[in-house]
């Protein structure tokens, strides 16, 4: 039974002046945990991790995998929304990952991941950690270490940032008849940083850079009992979030067989 990972942090993002600071550090200690669980880790950094590469490296990492394996999908950077076109989406909005090549056009939608993860055999374990926001206030944002006096600087990338013609549908004229979400079976386990409607911090911890939400599931990681499942992790980071300096919630989201799952077994 082969694990596989594919981790990806975006610091840099061209063009919109909104950059930030821990998302690779998030990758590398992302990689620093998981290599010695017998994972096999690729990595996209910065300029690497255009959407082409993304979608590339999403294939290969699902087409490859068999009945049995555990995959793993871990992305820090920006995250935001465009306006949904195909009807499955209640509110509206199409949440979206921003490649450091974000443009009109250019970033990966829930529906695109959806379609990715469908690639996997039957019985692949596949799991998600996003340290990212997905929600109308859409962006990791940085937040200066609660020890130490940084100043706060807010980090958002709105779509009108990348999209040229910005306009949302109007939700309660276009739920009239034919608007339904669709029910889309969990085909991963999603970890995230957040809930829907917050934000996920890019925040400094004893002078340097993480996301808030990778941070603490990696320091509580380290803590868990041998056959502790994904239940348990997220119980355990739950601790540590929202707490007085970060208001995020992280959430998991998944089948009740998924959340069963041992941790990386």
């Amino acid at each position: 039974m082969a694990k596989t990972a594919l981790c990806v942090g975006i610091n840099d993002y061209p063009g919109t002046s909104a950059d930030l600071s821990g998302c690779v550090n998030d990758v590398n200690d992302w990689k620093a945990a998981l290599e010695p669980r017998g994972f096999k880790v690729t990595t996209l950094l910065d300029r690497d991790a255009t959407k082409g590469n993304l979608v590339e490296s999403l294939t290969k990492l699902f087409r490859d995998a068999t009945s049995g394996d555990t995959v793993v999908f871990q992305y820090s950077g920006h995250g935001s929304f465009v306006a949904d076109l195909d009807g499955d989406e209640a509110d509206g909005r199409d949440e979206v990952l921003c490649p450091c090549d974000i443009g009109s056009s250019v970033y990966l939608v829930d529906d695109e991941l959806h379609e990715l993860f469908g690639l996997a055999k039957p019985g692949v374990k596949i799991v998600f950690f996003s340290d990212s926001c997905h929600s109308g206030t859409v962006s990791r944002f940085r937040m200066a270490d609660p020890d130490v006096d940084h100043g706060t600087k807010s980090r958002f990338l709105p779509p009108e940032t990348f999209l040229r013609d910005f306009e949302m549908p109007d939700v309660a004229v276009a739920s009239r008849g034919r608007r339904k979400r669709r029910a889309k079976a969990p085909r991963a386990l999603l970890v995230s940083g957040c809930l829907d409607h917050q934000t996920s911090a890019d925040a400094w911890f004893g002078g340097r850079a993480n996301g808030a939400f990778s941070y603490y599931a990696l320091r509580t990681l380290k803590q868990l009992p041998a056959g502790a499942t994904f239940r348990q992790w997220h119980a355990a980071i739950r601790q540590h979030l929202p707490s007085v300096y970060f208001m995020q919630e992280p959430n998991l989201f998944g089948s009740n067989a998924q959340a069963n799952w041992k941790v990386f077994e």
